[in-house]
């Protein structure tokens, strides 16, 4: 995993990634990792505040500890052109004293102006598509086995049942040449004639359990 590399905050992953789907709401986290000794007070923001909820936008991380934050897209009806998203996150951070809670946190605490040291770090929105949630291959041809090896599977057992149905009927044949034979020289059904009935009758139930 790689992480954004921030003053105050490490930021994982370095940019938000979602498996785009019409009409379904899909969340990603992030994870928050204060590199200092001092707690440290935060602030998620974007540029569209009504695609996106994310809980908590802001909060405090204890001094060399983490915190997670999910950010969830809301439905969308249409995919944007060529699935490229222009929206941008904005993580600010903030050295605060150890007295101060969660509730607490206020936007004024990261600005300029409030005296506090003061982090930014900007984050890009990525949409993934089925093409390149696939990992390992450079390009479509290799996926495709996905599609291939059952297809192959299905005309190997199709050719098996095949040759399966051509011998049983060539069985059959010799089968009745041989009761016919029997027949003419009025031995009845001898033993030989109960054996080889026999033996025709394991092969092909095996043949045909295959």
């Amino acid at each position: 995993m790689s992480t954004e590399a921030g003053e105050l905050l490490g930021i994982d992953p370095v940019e938000l990634r979602f498996a785009f789907e019409l009409n379904k709401q899909i969340s990603c986290t992030l994870q928050l990792t204060n590199k200092t000794d001092k707690q440290v007070a935060f602030k998620v923001k974007t540029t569209s505040p009504k695609k996106y909820c994310v809980r908590p936008n802001n909060g405090i991380v204890a001094p060399r500890s983490t915190a997670d934050v999910v950010v969830t897209m809301q439905a969308q009806r249409e995919a944007p052109p060529d699935m490229q998203c222009k929206d941008k996150f904005l993580v600010q951070s903030a050295i605060v004293a150890k007295e101060i809670v969660p509730k607490e946190v206020t936007g004024d605490m990261f600005t300029k102006e409030s005296g506090n040291v003061v982090d930014e770090v900007k984050l890009k929105v990525v949409y993934l598509t089925p093409s390149t949630q696939s990992e390992g291959y450079e390009d479509g041809s290799a996926g495709s086995l996905n599609y291939q090896e059952p297809l192959a599977l299905i005309s190997k057992l199709m050719e098996e049942k095949n040759s399966a149905v051509e011998l049983n009927n060539k069985l059959r044949q010799e089968l009745d040449l041989l009761r016919r034979d029997i027949s003419r020289q009025h031995g009845g059904f001898s033993l030989v004639l109960v054996l080889v009935v026999a033996i025709m009758g394991i092969l092909l139930g095996f043949l045909m359990k295959r």
